[in-house]
């Protein structure tokens, strides 16, 4: 298998978000990748800057940050015959490496929006070296800019940054000196195309906890309702739980649970409602074990937050009393 290290700049409506096209928010204009063999040995480079078709003019965000010139733009490709090249250069059996979340929801948002079709596999599974390199040597859950973890790691800043090639460039060097034995098991999985039916929801067990990836709901209320997004059970011998504190809502789209295992102890659900592309709700639910600690303050947390819920009820009672 081969790697394709790939990041993308785009641009937005320079005239503010009331003005943007909402079937392409981000319109690319520059690809980068270098493509690894299994040894993670240089096999290739891919580069192009990008003509764009929808906002011809770059936003003032865009331009501070990649410096890219009218005369570039006006020599360069339209984006349709640059991906199906860059698509035809990657080759089959690869897995794409990027340094955050965003860059293959965006290419397959700007492939949708010109036509083109999608060759990705579904579910589309992907290393996400952002989260690699926290889980690593970080707290597994913040997230650093390359340039910091280029820094933290010592790796000479002999390119500018905030170029498609020059950051894929660092976005290698730094997966060379990661220990992918120890975080490579920790695969992401694109959100851009989900689960259309029940049938091809996703389970996935990375050894430490497990993920599940919902199909698409009409609501926040639907998806709560179903049992499969909210049921629990043991992330390590797959056993039913005991329930020790029902889901709850922990502030904005994101519900808590906490079931106890005969075998293997407490186990911590969390619950994040994310908003599809094309519309709708979907769940992304994680279980993993729990200590007593994270127990302890998880039921705290529940207690508080029925403690708030109860007080502005309270206030909203007097409210009332005092306006009749």
């Amino acid at each position: 298998m081969n790697y394709v290290v790939m990041d993308l700049e785009w641009n937005q409506c320079p005239q503010g978000k009331a003005r943007e096209n909402p079937r392409i928010p981000f319109e690319i204009v520059e690809i980068g990748a270098i493509r690894l063999n299994e040894n993670l040995e240089e096999t290739g480079t891919f580069h192009e800057v990008i003509r764009p078709l929808v906002y011809h003019r770059l936003h003032f965000r865009t331009q501070e940050v990649i410096h890219i010139s009218q005369e570039e733009f006006d020599h360069a490709r339209t984006f349709s015959p640059v991906v199906r090249d860059f698509l035809a250069w990657c080759g089959e059996d690869v897995r794409f490496v990027t340094w955050g979340s965003l860059d293959l929801l965006e290419l397959q948002r700007n492939m949708d929006y010109y036509r083109i079709s999608n060759p990705f596999p579904l579910p589309l599974f992907y290393s996400d070296l952002q989260k690699m390199y926290s889980i690593e040597f970080d707290d597994g859950k913040s997230r650093c800019a390359l340039e910091d973890a280029v820094e933290a790691l010592q790796i000479p800043k002999s390119r500018p940054f905030h170029r498609a090639l020059d950051d894929t460039f660092y976005t290698a060097e730094v997966m060379k000196r990661m220990d992918l034995n120890q975080v490579g098991q920790y695969q992401s999985i694109d959100y851009y195309r989900l689960p259309q039916k029940k049938e091809e929801e996703i389970w996935c067990d990375f050894g430490t906890y497990l993920k599940y990836v919902s199909r698409v709901f009409p609501n926040k209320e639907a998806a709560m309702r179903d049992k499969t997004a909210t049921s629990m059970r043991c992330s390590k011998c797959g056993l039913p739980v005991w329930r020790k504190v029902r889901w709850f809502s922990s502030g904005g789209s994101v519900y808590l649970s906490l079931v106890q295992c005969p075998r293997h102890g407490y186990m911590k659900g969390k619950i994040r409602l994310k908003k599809a592309c094309g519309g709708g709700i979907f769940v992304v639910k994680t279980i993993k074990p729990a200590d007593e600690d994270t127990a302890r303050r998880l039921r705290e947390k529940k207690e508080k937050v029925r403690s708030h819920r109860k007080d502005r009820r309270q206030r909203q009672k007097e409210a009332e009393k005092n306006t009749a």
